[in-house]
């Protein structure tokens, strides 16, 4: 293993990452991944960041030009990552020489295809074919019950023991002040009813009044390491604000909050259009910024489009 390694780091809508190429630098595979990915990610002690991700070659037969592997910031390794995938492509377009169109890159999900735009040079923005979204209870997975079609929609979790210390509380302190369980009509009311959607990773997806005003940062853990998540789960909260545009904001699994999420936006319009709240045309907007989500009605395939931001490079020592 070298004694330093070489990354870049980027961000998509504010969810970053430090990025690898493990290609030109193939002795690190054989480093302890999850414990690099600690260090790594550490935002006092290491460079900081969401987590670490590698650009790898494709495993043998995969009908892919590179290969990524993700790790969260605890050093769990993700199958998927929306905004990380897009940082990818620009790694690879800007700095490797890929320049296929579409490009393809070998996910812990499948082989994931991204069309692209570039300025002057460099890539400015992405479009993933995020494939399509996963919604049988053993697909998410979750031990909840389908609750419609064989999906899990606006599954009742108010009865899960996690949550007794807080229900008992009669609310959720939120930076606005109380923040009440009970529903849409109070102020930052949080409907504690999940949409579980698999975009490759496990979400599940809450109804709220007010995004900012739920305690994610309280909640979020809880409702992760639920007993009905049996790989953990992100755990989304949503306001619809029209039938084509919702806000949100996420606990990421193995990484806590973050300013946006890829795969977490595009369960939030999959759960939406589920209980018939939005149409398959969707603005996404978190506190990092918006992403574009279409979920194609023809392939049953979800569109993603959002920019992808290179912030610096540099050198670590492992």
């Amino acid at each position: 293993m070298p004694t330093t390694i070489s990354f870049r780091k980027y961000h998509g809508l504010g969810n970053d990452y430090v990025y690898v190429d493990a290609m030109s630098q193939p002795q690190m595979l054989a480093s302890d991944l999850p414990a690099l990915a600690r260090r790594i990610s550490d935002r006092h002690c290491g460079i900081g960041a969401d987590g670490l991700i590698l650009l790898c070659h494709p495993t043998p037969g995969a009908a892919a030009h590179l290969r990524m592997r993700m790790f969260n910031a605890d050093g769990t390794e993700a199958r998927m990552c929306g905004n990380g995938i897009r940082c990818v492509a620009k790694f690879a377009h800007d700095h490797l020489g890929f320049r296929q169109r579409p490009m393809l890159v070998e996910t812990g999900r499948g082989v994931l295809s991204i069309l692209y735009t570039v300025i002057d040079g460099r890539l400015d923005s992405a479009t993933v074919d995020m494939g399509e979204p996963m919604l049988a209870p053993s697909d998410v997975p979750t031990t909840l019950g389908a609750t419609r079609n064989g999906q899990v929609v606006a599954a009742s979790l108010s009865q899960l023991p996690e949550l007794a210390a807080v229900l008992s509380s009669a609310c959720l302190g939120g930076p606005g002040g109380p923040v009440g369980l009970g529903g849409l009509g109070e102020p930052g009311g949080l409907i504690l009813e999940a949409t579980c959607v698999s975009m490759g990773n496990p979400h599940a997806v809450l109804l709220c009044a007010e995004p900012s005003d739920v305690d994610l940062a309280r909640i979020g853990p809880i409702l992760e390491r639920a007993t009905v998540f049996p790989e953990r789960a992100n755990i989304s909260v949503m306001k619809v604000l029209s039938r084509s545009h919702i806000s949100g904001r996420i606990w990421e699994r193995g990484s806590g909050l973050t300013l946006a999420s890829g795969t977490g936006a595009s369960a939030m319009v999959v759960a939406g259009a589920l209980l018939g709240l939005v149409d398959r045309t969707v603005r996404v907007s978190q506190p990092g910024g918006d992403l574009s989500i279409i979920w194609d009605e023809r392939t049953n395939h979800v569109q993603k489009t959002g920019p992808a931001t290179e912030v610096f490079s540099g050198v670590f020592e492992v």
